[in-house]
This record gives C-alpha cells, sequence and structure tokens, in this order.
C-alpha cells in the first residue's frame, strides 16, 4: 500500500513515471452471463476518454480475454496510452448504478495497483466516463476516491522491530485534469487523515495507551487542531461524581480520566447548545473480577475504539468540517483491571443524575462510564443532541455481523441526521429497536437498574436500554454500537486485514456538516 499520498496539478506530472487510470461503463446487454467477461459494446470509450487514445491502445484494452467492466475490474492496456508507459482502463459497472460505496470500491483498487506496480504517480481520468454516465457528480466521485487512497495509506508500523524488514512502500502522487475531481480527492484524503488518526491510536496496545496517554494525544490533537482540551481525573473525578469511571477505573494503576474536547465556531454559534460525541475509551478491558476467560482478552485494546472514533472526527470536524455550531466530545477513558481495590458484582453506584445501579458483572463496565459522560452532557453541557459510539456489546455482533453497526435512536430529526451521515460515509447503520419493556428487563431488586441482566434475551438491546437512564427527557441521543465493525476481516477494499477500520469518523464529520 502507499506510504503517503497528495494531490497535484495535472500539468506537474511527468507522464514517464505516472500511471494513467481511465474508466469505462459496461454497456453490454443485460442477458450477458455474469461468469462472462462483459465488453462495453459498440460505444466503447465514452468521446473524452477516446480522445486520449492516441494510439489505439485503450480500445484494444478492451478486447483482451481479462477484460470486464464490473466495478474495480482493472486491465492494462497494452503499451501505454497519451505519453503515459502505463495506462489501465478501470471497470465503473453497469449504466446509472455508480454510488459512493462502489466509487470507494473502484478508489480502493486503483489504489492497490498503483501500490501493485510501484507507481510514484497516477493520472486519474475516469470523471469522463462519469460524465457520460450522469449518476454521481465527479466531485463526489473524488472524494471516494480520495478516502480509499488515504485509508489504504495508513501506516501501522510503529511497533515493528529490528526483527521485521521495513517493507517498501512509495508515496503517490494524485492528479486529474478535472477540477471538481481534484476537489473532491483532497477532501477525501483529509477525511481519511482525520480517521487514520483514530485507526493509529487504537491500533497502539494497552501497555503505551494508558487513560493518561490517550489524555496527552487528545491534547496535541487539539493544539494543532484549535480544539479546547480539558482533562478531568484524580480528585476532579470525585467533585463531579464521576461514579462510573471511579469504580470502574480504580483497580487499575493506570488512573481513569474524562477528555472533552470542545470545537467553538469563529464568528459564530454564539448562544447554540452544543452537539456532544461521546465515546467509550477503554484502553484494556479484563472484564475486571468477572474475568475473560480463554482469548477472550485477546484484542481489548480495541475497547477504546469509540473514544478513537470520536477524537478522529474532532479532528475532521475543526479542520475540514469547520460548522457552525458548537461541538463537545466527553472520552470516558479508564482500564478495566484487577486488584483488591476492584469494583465487585453485588456492588450499587449511585449516580449524579440520582440513578443506583445493581452491579452484576464488571464485564459490563463500558455502559457504566458512557452513564457518566450522558450525565454530564445533559447537565452540564446541555447538549443540543448526543451521539455515542462504544464496542458495547457481543450481541450486537451476533445480530448485525461486520456490516452494520447498531443504531438506538427514538428521536426521528436525529435518526434521520444519522442515516443520512451514514449513507453518505457508507458507515452503514441499522436501526434496533428500544421499547420501554426492554427498560424494564433492567430493573433491581435492590437498586433501580442492573448492569447486565443474566439473562441473554436482546442482549444488545440490554446496553442501550441501560444507558437510556442517564438521558434527560426531551435531549435527542442516538446510541451506536459498533462492536462488529470496529476491526476489519479481510484484506479487501479500503482495508487490510485485521486492522482498526476507523469506524465512525467520517459517519460523525458528515452529521455534524448536515446538521
Amino acid at each position: 500500500m502507499p506510504q503517503s499520498v497528495t494531490v497535484v496539478p495535472g500539468s506537474s506530472l511527468k507522464p514517464a513515471e505516472a500511471a494513467l487510470f481511465v474508466g469505462v461503463v459496461d454497456r453490454s446487454p443485460a442477458s450477458t452471463p455474469s461468469r462472462a467477461p462483459r465488453r462495453p459494446g459498440p460505444a466503447r470509450l465514452d468521446e473524452a476518454t477516446a480522445a486520449l487514445d492516441h494510439a489505439g491502445t485503450l480500445e484494444a484494452a478492451l478486447e483482451r480475454s481479462e477484460f470486464s467492466a464490473d466495478p474495480g475490474k482493472i486491465t492494462e492496456a497494452p503499451g501505454g496510452a497519451a505519453r503515459f508507459p502505463r495506462a489501465f482502463v478501470v471497470g465503473l459497472g453497469r449504466p446509472g448504478a455508480l454510488d459512493m460505496e462502489t466509487m470507494r470500491l473502484i478508489g480502493a483498487a486503483i489504489a492497490r495497483k498503483c501500490a501493485e506496480i510501484k507507481a510514484p504517480a497516477a493520472a486519474v481520468e475516469i470523471h469522463h466516463a462519469i460524465d457520460a454516465d450522469g449518476a454521481i457528480e465527479p466531485a463526489r466521485a473524488g472524494k471516494a476516491v480520495g478516502e480509499a487512497f488515504g485509508l489504504l495509506a495508513c501506516d501501522f508500523d510503529e511497533f515493528r522491530g529490528k526483527a521485521t524488514a521495513a517493507a517498501a512502500r512509495p508515496s503517490v502522487r494524485l492528479a486529474s485534469s478535472d477540477a471538481d475531481f481534484v476537489a473532491g480527492l483532497r477532501l477525501g484524503l483529509a477525511l481519511a487523515e482525520s480517521a487514520n488518526i483514530a485507526r493509529v491510536i487504537s491500533n497502539t496496545p494497552p501497555n503505551v495507551a494508558t487513560p493518561a496517554w490517550i489524555a496527552e494525544r487528545a491534547r496535541a490533537i487539539g493544539r494543532k487542531a484549535g480544539l479546547k482540551v480539558d482533562v478531568m481525573a484524580g480528585a476532579a473525578l470525585e467533585r463531579a461524581a464521576m461514579t462510573g469511571l471511579i469504580n470502574v477505573g480504580k483497580a487499575s494503576e493506570n488512573p481513569p480520566c474524562m477528555i472533552r474536547l470542545e470545537y467553538a465556531p469563529k464568528g459564530g454559534g454564539k448562544g447554540q447548545r452544543p452537539v456532544v460525541l461521546i465515546g467509550k475509551t477503554m484502553t484494556y478491558d479484563t472484564g475486571g473480577l468477572s474475568l475473560k476467560v480463554n482469548n477472550g482478552m485477546r484484542g481489548m485494546k480495541g475497547d477504546k475504539d469509540g473514544g478513537c472514533a470520536v477524537l478522529g472526527a474532532m479532528h475532521a470536524i475543526a479542520t475540514v468540517v469547520k460548522p457552525r455550531r458548537p461541538v463537545v466530545a466527553l472520552l470516558a477513558a479508564a482500564e478495566n483491571s484487577v486488584s483488591d481495590e476492584a469494583y465487585r458484582p453485588d456492588d450499587v453506584l449511585t449516580y449524579r443524575n440520582g440513578v443506583t445501579v445493581e452491579v452484576t458483572n464488571t464485564d459490563a463496565e463500558g455502559r457504566l462510564v458512557l452513564a457518566d459522560a450522558l450525565c454530564w452532557a445533559c447537565k452540564e453541557e446541555k447538549a443540543q443532541s448526543i451521539v455515542d459510539l462504544a464496542t458495547l456489546t457481543g450481541g450486537v455482533v451476533v445480530a448485525l455481523g461486520s456490516t452494520y453497526a447498531g443504531m438506538f435512536c427514538e428521536d426521528e430529526a436525529l435518526r434521520a441526521h444519522v442515516e443520512a451521515a451514514a449513507s453518505a460515509s457508507g458507515e452503514r447503520v441499522w436501526r434496533l429497536p428500544m421499547h420501554r419493556e426492554y427498560r424494564e428487563m433492567m430493573k433491581s431488586t435492590i437498586a433501580d437498574i442492573l448492569n447486565s441482566n443474566p439473562d441473554r434475551k436482546a442482549h444488545p438491546i440490554q446496553g442501550a436500554a441501560f444507558l437510556s437512564y442517564f438521558v434527560e427527557e426531551g435531549v435527542p441521543w442516538c446510541h451506536l454500537d459498533i462492536a462488529g465493525v470496529h476491526r476489519s476481516e479481510g484484506d479487501k477494499g479500503m482495508f487490510v486485514r485485521d486492522v482498526p477500520t476507523g469506524w465512525g469518523v467520517r459517519l460523525l464529520a458528515e452529521l455534524v456538516a448536515g446538521m
């Protein structure tokens, strides 16, 4: 994969060192068997792309036995084209079917091909075919391609040692002759940069990424991006009655903290109540005294990925989106460990909003720290709306796999905004129910509620039902359970195998931009 990606003027590219990528729409008869190579039919290349094909090599690529116009399929033109020694035809799929998800797959295919051939530069001229197709604007197409290139360029090699040979990862310069496509490329790369901030922090091991380390990273990001950052720890947590953080984190030698980031718009937003973004930031989760068994602990450094996503989103909001409304982020950071100081099953915790919680399972700790943040968002921030992200339940993985995040949102207006942002970002959500009967499931015989009902019925909904007790009536709230989507499972598209996806960074950026 490329090491870094930059967008440069097309005039600065030297054709001798760049690869040319053009697009073709699949205009073959609909009855063509799917297993047979599809050809674009008599029209072949669109008129503007054909004008680049001085020697006929691009047309010749369409006649190769391996050619397909399916989305992301790439065929090399023999001998290059238009002064480019290497040229490729990229399949864009059926007419009218192009959308952002397909464009990201196409962008990832181009990025992977650039890495495969070690191209230091690429002229991406697929906009001619996109214009001719008309299903998606060049600016949006460029944004999708930029996101794909940027996400594939993420560097996870910080902890490689001397026993590993460093893989060659050349930098890539991108150019296009279409100004709108170029603007989209720049926007997509900027959003990917914010997502990669979250991904690198997510991948940082727990002996490094302690709550205090996360706080320092937030401060550093805030200084560069122009965000105000405050950290509550120690006695400040006691004064703020952060019951969940104090109890969940007290067994660890790495103390808990609440990290607050604030974006304040310049010349606007005065008097507006903020949108509040909340992230579960468990830097490691052993399960506490309800200890995880077998290999259940492996990968628990990713239990901070809700907070990582919110931190990356705040970077995007401050540097890319720049909305005319205030935005506040709360990262509830703690390590769930084991010691003689650990909180116990049977403990009862009293929260700042007066709700009492009987602890039945110390491995249901994320909801306990999120409860603090939700109380604070309602009372102290006077939130206009709240969105929280958390790797909260294994149940949501059983329900939705790695295709969708679970969405719980009973406010129609906020839900519409989240769904629109999910569609724009390609980070999919699926609404799950929040009937009052689920809240009844969380009732305790000795306190107000349980933190976990031993009955596994409606397991992912239990977490959301618990959290609902800490959101003031009338405050629009959306809970996103990202346990199934925060890490990639395969080496395809914009991600390589077993790395953090940064899920939620782009969705939250799109959400704030659209509100």
